[in-house]
């Protein structure tokens, strides 16, 4: 949690930032795009302002307005954006140039695009440094040690001379950060820093971010999509939509007594652990070349009525303290009968059956094998990114695969499929070993089980219309005639929440959220019996991705089809899925229903996952286990427990030498399997003793 006592606000004082009827604009060939529109805030010394909102909603703009960073098309058309109380808006380019970095620095969302793929690192660190402060290279480059340092990459002298691709993606997000402090800011701007990394490394980053704003008393903008980051790290928190803040007040009112529909829609939009069944938003942002008068959500709103569509919508206040402002008419109404209380809890009416339809044994996936003549030369040892993995997958089931970045489980995927030959071991469908398989069963297998890959931007040809996406696993795997097919896809776009129309649209046209609908109804489109879902909703507005995850319930209640869902995201795999299985450096650590996995959580390791899950609840002060150091390399894993160098309660020279079987846990209600050396007891009262604060190591051993 932050240092600012979230239920009184921040302590008055001269804002370090303000913000006044900020309005901009992208020119285009039609009407000029209002991307953000009369937005005013301040931001006090030491704060953490959290924005929240769709994609479209003006975030990124927003933040990049702040500095002059619009390129292209976009230009601030009014308001002004004031530092210390000096407009940034009239400095000169020198005097923007010296602000930047010096003062005010931007960590962009995605590291992959914002460093650059030709330059070390470290040197990139360098000149930054040497483009603000009169020092020598030496000097330069001590000062990169010492920031990398403060950000946790490890051994700053070697991943110096490190490129960028050679970093895993929470290394490479601290890079960024490192590069962003590098000349000691006052001011930060973090758009998206945790976007699309797993959870512990999302935990790490975030632990980063509190203890920068508590040593070096740090403001910052927190720009994110996920509403549980903010609310565990903000001060102060803005929803906007559609280029306009709709509803602004501290953390915990904004995330316990929530005033706009729109703020209430987006929390109920996100799975709760008592899986109340998902209410997305309905629609989308609409075209901001041409505003509606009245409000700007009045069409996606369950509450509006007419007087909610016409002149000007102003701030409501809320609190008699004036912490908490809305711009809504209904926001009354809202209050008293919140969108999301009442919903039932997720049921499923088709239970899973007893019968197997997959059968995973001892299946290894091994790449960069060596051979003889490798050996002899001293090469190095493959990588083991599937390593003796066994589990069963029964008919309409969901069995989740969880685990960090590096932990196997796109490979694993990939091998379920036969995308990928397994190096060992075997799997089996219906019956039959897949690699044994004959033409004609193959194709068969090809037809019943597909894939929808985590990135729908590069799993749907951009040449192709969606009909035509859509259209070849029909001609591929059945015998429709052409009238035949344009029904089916057309039923296929109604299934997955789309008009028909959109046959005719290229993926360009297309949202991320539309693009991932026309994956899912491509993968549906031969009545699979199996479906391995790889991240589908991982980069997804909260409104999307609870619409994606109800269609997924639906069509499994509708085709009784079985899913293998892999996914970082806890919270998603406790609403959706039947059974988990842990996934650690290519083994299994934990596996068993969602029930028996998670209440209590018995590994380790699965442990430490759920502690990094953030929760939506700002008073929530649950302590998070952390892990120290990355996943080791899966070339060179570790002797005996896999997990023991990251593990805070390894057992000495028991974990170091012996790997752990994966074994039934004793009196469980299903059959719920652990690898692990401490035994059951000792579990739950590590648990206990965390929870309590006490540090002593258990020594208990099975």
């Amino acid at each position: 949690m932050s240092h600012v006592t979230q239920e009184q606000g921040p302590v008055a004082n001269e804002p370090i930032l303000s913000v006044e009827d900020l309005s901009v604009v992208y020119e285009t060939n039609e009407d000029p795009v209002r991307a953000v529109r009369d937005v005013s805030l301040e931001i006090q010394p030491g704060e953490t302002l959290g924005i929240a909102g769709e994609s479209g909603s003006g975030k990124s703009t927003l933040s990049l307005a702040l500095l002059r960073y619009l390129a292209g098309s976009g230009r601030v058309t009014s308001g002004d954006v004031r530092y210390r109380d000096q407009s940034i808006l009239e400095l000169s380019e020198k005097e923007l140039s010296s602000l930047r970095g010096n003062d005010i620095a931007h960590v962009p969302q995605n590291p992959k695009t914002s460093l650059n793929p030709a330059l070390r690192v470290g040197t990139q660190i360098t000149e930054t440094i040497r483009a603000h402060r009169d020092v020598s290279k030496a000097e330069a480059r001590e000062q990169t040690y010492d920031v990398m340092q403060e950000v946790n990459i490890p051994d700053p002298q070697s991943n110096f001379d490190q490129y960028p691709h050679e970093l895993s993606g929470g290394q490479q997000q601290r890079v960024l950060i490192a590069l962003a402090l590098a000349c000691q800011p006052q001011f930060l701007i973090l758009d998206e820093p945790t976007t699309g990394l797993d959870m512990t490394t999302q935990t790490k980053i975030l632990d980063l971010i509190e203890s920068l704003i508590e040593q070096r008393n740090t403001s910052v903008m927190l720009i994110s999509h996920n509403l549980g980051v903010l609310a565990q790290i903000a001060d102060r928190v803005g929803i906007m939509y559609a280029g306009e803040i709709i509803e602004r007040g501290t953390t915990t009112e904004i995330f316990r007594s929530p005033a706009n529909p729109y703020t209430q829609g987006l929390l109920a939009s996100l799975p709760q652990q008592d899986k109340r069944k998902l209410k997305p938003i309905p629609g989308q942002i609409g075209d901001l070349r041409s505003i509606p008068d009245g409000c700007i959500f009045a069409d996606r709103c369950d509450l509006a009525e007419e007087a909610c569509r016409t002149g000007e919508i102003g701030d409501e206040k809320v609190t008699a303290d004036e912490s908490h402002y809305v711009k809504c008419r209904r926001w009354e109404t809202a209050l008293e009968d919140p969108i999301g209380e009442g919903l039932v809890q997720k049921s499923k009416t088709r239970s899973s059956s007893s019968e197997t339809l997959l059968s995973v044994r001892d299946l290894r996936k091994y790449f960069d094998e060596e051979s003889i003549i490798d050996r002899f030369f001293g090469s190095e040892p493959p990588v083991k990114a599937v390593d003796g993995v066994s589990f069963d997958v029964n008919r309409s089931e969901t069995l989740a695969i969880v685990g960090e970045s590096g932990c196997g489980k796109s490979t694993l995927g990939s091998c379920l499929l036969d995308l990928l030959p397994p190096t060992g071991g075997a799997v089996t469908y219906r019956g039959r070993e897949v690699t044994e398989m004959t033409p004609t069963e193959k194709a068969d297998f090809r037809s019943e089980c597909q894939i929808v890959f985590q990135n729908p931007h590069s799993s749907l040809n951009p040449r192709k219309t969606v009909g035509q996406s859509i259209k070849r696993p029909l001609e591929m795997f059945t015998e429709m005639d052409e009238t035949e097919q344009r029904a089916r896809i057309a039923e296929l776009l109604n299934d997955v929440g789309l008009d028909p129309s959109y046959a005719d649209d290229h993926p360009s046209d297309l949202s991320g959220g539309e693009k991932q609908r026309v994956a899912i109804a491509r993968a549906f489109s031969v009545n699979p019996s199996l479906v391995v879902l790889d991240e589908p909703v991982s980069s997804l507005d909260v409104s999307v991705q609870a619409s994606i995850l109800n269609l997924l319930v639906d069509l499994q209640e509708e085709y009784g089809t079985s899913y293998v869902f892999i996914s970082h995201d806890l919270s998603v795999v406790n609403y959706l899925s039947d059974r988990v299985a842990v996934m650690y450096l290519g083994a299994i650590a934990e596996i068993g229903s969602v029930d028996t996995v998670f209440e209590p959580p018995y590994h380790p390791y699965t442990r430490a996952l759920l502690s990094s899950t953030p929760s939506t609840d700002p008073t929530d002060d649950a302590p998070r286990i952390h892990l120290e150091g990355d996943v080791p390399s899966p070339r060179n894993p570790p002797s005996g427990c896999n997990f023991h160098t990251r593990c805070p309660q390894k057992i000495g020279d028991v974990c170091e030498c012996d790997d752990p079987p994966l074994e039934r846990v004793e009196d469980s209600r299903d059959d719920h399997q652990i690898a692990c050396h401490l035994d059951e007891t000792a579990m739950e009262l590590d648990i206990d003793v965390q929870v309590d604060g006490d540090d002593t190591e258990n020594s208990s051993a099975s």
